[in-house]
């Protein structure tokens, strides 16, 4: 019997109109939009690398706009400070008192652009947010709005001028994302959809709203994980803390993270229990940027992606019966 109280097949439903607005703008990436939902409806956050001109930033505002929430952007400089996130007090003249003017952490959707060029001091601003939904300013706390979602960008391939995230700052991500190249065909219908004065994302409109996301949410938390399941993720995690190339292996947050994705990623295609295949294929998007990897396994040119798909490799998937 089904641990949900909630209709599973809304959450496909939800997620499909999302998928196919955003779709229209970011082509060929149906894996990437899943993913990126998978996060949304399981309240947590994605950090989107990759080489500039992949469409990053249009991934994340077509979600935007495709979802009727508040949506604020932080575009980080260095000279960007932690009040120009979360807001700071403003003397008014005309009440001769300070009131608090609240930065565009207060949205329900957060677009963060390139996040490495922050300085470290304004990065930490995001963490208060991004763990606990609030913020702490001038000595008081705000709750920031349900659903709150942020989006981080990052070039990987630059270094002047960039801060690389600290560990904890990576570990507040669920998942991380790396969509890559578009295929020709992909391409060429971006090509052509920019036959035009404006860009395509202009044209979307919402197609869900707060309590749909909220719904999808409820929903995702009610979805069975088998113990049998459960337990291959835990061996998976704990073969990241046990490989001999890995300096830190996954957190119990991180373990957590992926849990949860699992979750979401069976509701969003449909069913109310998970199998071992979701956490598999969640294996690298969730774990990627948890890894620490030790210096002379980087110089022999391995990655966490690679660690990390051996590692799915060497761990028997266990015999499941679907319900």
């Amino acid at each position: 019997m089904s641990e949900s109280r909630y209709d599973i097949g809304r959450v496909g439903e939800v997620a499909d109109g999302i998928i196919g607005s955003v779709g229209s703008v970011f082509k060929g990436k149906r894996e990437t939009l899943e993913y990126l939902l998978v996060a949304l409806f399981a309240g947590g956050h994605a950090l989107i690398e990759d080489v500039p001109g992949t469409g990053k930033t249009v991934l994340a505002k077509a979600l935007a706009r495709s979802v009727d929430v508040p949506f604020s952007r932080v575009q980080c400089t260095p000279d960007l400070m932690p009040a120009d996130v979360t807001g700071s007090s403003v003397f008014s003249p005309k009440t001769r008192k300070f009131r608090f003017r609240k930065g565009p952490i207060h949205a329900s959707i957060v677009l963060v652009d390139e996040l490495n060029r922050a300085t470290p001091r304004t990065q930490s601003a995001f963490l208060e947010a991004m763990a606990e939904a609030q913020v702490s300013a001038d000595g008081r706390v705000f709750p920031l709005p349900s659903p709150f979602f942020v989006i981080a960008t990052e070039n990987p391939i630059e270094s002047e001028g960039t801060f690389p995230l600290p560990e904890a700052q990576k570990d507040r991500f669920m998942l991380a994302l790396s969509p890559g190249y578009p295929d020709a065909a992909a391409e060429a219908e971006i090509i052509e959809s920019q036959r035009r004065v404006d860009h395509p994302v202009n044209d979307l409109r919402p197609v869900a709203n707060a309590a749909d996301v909220l719904e999808c949410a409820r929903a995702v938390v009610g979805v069975h994980v088998d113990p049998a399941v459960r337990d291959y993720l835990l061996s998976l995690v704990a073969a990241t803390r046990k490989d001999s190339r890995v300096a830190v292996g996954a957190s119990p947050r991180g373990s957590i993270a992926l849990y949860k994705a699992v979750q979401a990623l069976a509701a969003i295609r449909g069913r109310d229990y998970a199998v071992p295949e979701d956490v598999k294929e969640l294996l690298v998007p969730a774990f990627r940027k948890r890894l620490l990897l030790k210096g002379e396994c980087l110089a022999r040119g391995y990655g966490s992606e690679s660690v990390l798909a051996e590692i799915a490799a060497s761990v028997p998937v266990p015999a499941f019966r679907e319900r």
